[in-house]
């Protein structure tokens, strides 16, 4: 059957990758309706060789709608996510909005499809960028021998933080080239020659948001409430794709060799694994595909029994509108 899609945030770059992803995959659509703000609305885009005009959001947006993906922000979602499903429409919301709800299943396909069967409210969340490659390369370990506490600091690109970000990095790199004073723009800081943790903070914590979504997320979506998880995150100058260094303490002992076997046979994950001859997954080599790619898979030095990996994936393509079509594609298709 053909699915009648409708994307919400079509001008954004989430959006516009959602729009490559499905031209290039085999999703059936039916009718395809493009959405966004009514300071947006009248954009032309293309899609599959024909120029499709941006409309406003409104209820009748999602009339006869299938399927809506979301990726216009919380309050966007907050506000016409439950519209979109009063309608008939199955919500796959990108934002953080509806993350947390119990009655709103958070979903990797690789790692808990089934849990968008039953949706209450009639949204699916898609997780954050950072858990999803992380949960991804968790998840063959955790079946194995069960996930007790990682340890994760995150090396996370400026895409994540949007289109203005990337162009307020360009222009610091040409300021700091030329001795110019570097104005902190939307980044929040000088990112150019420099590292940054500038998400929302959390004050009694002292964790950024950003790091907590980890926390929270990844034991939601492998279903066990008891996995520690111990995040630090980094936005780092490269524009795309999410690198990520795991310390894993599992339920049993497991060997570097045990875990490469489980990882390679794994869906959704591509092994580059011969460090010894300079082989390891890179942000330049992932930007603009669509596996999460682990490598660097070692034994902890510092606690036997345990491994450590490095994974590294497109942050906007699996990290969010990837995610966004395989769960279309796995419930719908």
């Amino acid at each position: 059957m053909a699915i009648n899609l409708a994307i919400l945030g079509a001008t954004g770059a989430v959006g516009q990758e959602l729009l490559r992803l499905l031209e290039a995959r085999a999703l059936p659509l039916g009718e395809l309706r493009l959405l966004a703000s009514p300071r947006s609305a009248g954009r032309q885009l293309q899609f599959r060789g024909e120029t499709r005009t941006v409309q406003a959001v409104s209820p009748e947006s999602f009339e006869g709608i299938d399927v809506a993906i979301f990726s216009a922000g919380g309050g966007t979602s907050r506000e016409w996510a439950p519209i979109a499903a009063s309608k008939g429409a199955c919500v796959i919301d990108n934002s953080s909005a509806w993350r947390m709800d119990p009655e709103v299943p958070l979903v990797v396909p690789e790692c808990n499809l089934e849990a968008g069967r039953a949706r209450p409210k009639g949204i699916i969340a898609n997780p954050n960028c950072s858990t999803i490659q992380m949960v991804v390369a968790l998840k063959p370990l955790h079946d194995a021998a069960g996930v007790k506490r990682v340890v994760v600091a995150t090396y996370q690109a400026i895409s994540g933080a949007g289109a203005r970000a990337i162009e307020a990095f360009q222009e610091q790199c040409r300021a700091a080239a030329n001795g110019e004073a570097v104005d902190p723009g939307p980044l929040k800081g000088q990112l150019a020659q420099n590292l940054l943790m500038h998400w929302s903070v959390d004050e009694a914590s002292g964790y950024q948001e950003e790091e907590l979504k980890m926390v929270h997320e990844t034991r939601k979506i492998l279903g066990d409430e008891s996995i520690q998880v111990s995040p630090t995150a980094v936005r780092v100058p490269v524009l795309h794709a999410h690198s990520e260094s795991l310390t894993i303490e599992l339920g049993r002992p497991m060997d570097a060799a045990e875990a490469r076997t489980l990882l390679a046979a794994a869906p959704g994950i591509t092994l580059v694994d011969d460090f010894a001859a300079g082989a390891y997954p890179t942000p330049l080599t992932a930007a603009g595909t669509d596996p999460v790619y682990v490598g660097r898979i070692r034994e902890d030095v510092g606690n036997p029994g345990g491994l450590q990996m490095w994974v590294v994936s497109d942050n906007l393509r699996k990290g969010a509108a990837l995610n966004a079509v395989q769960i279309a594609e796995g419930l719908f298709a």
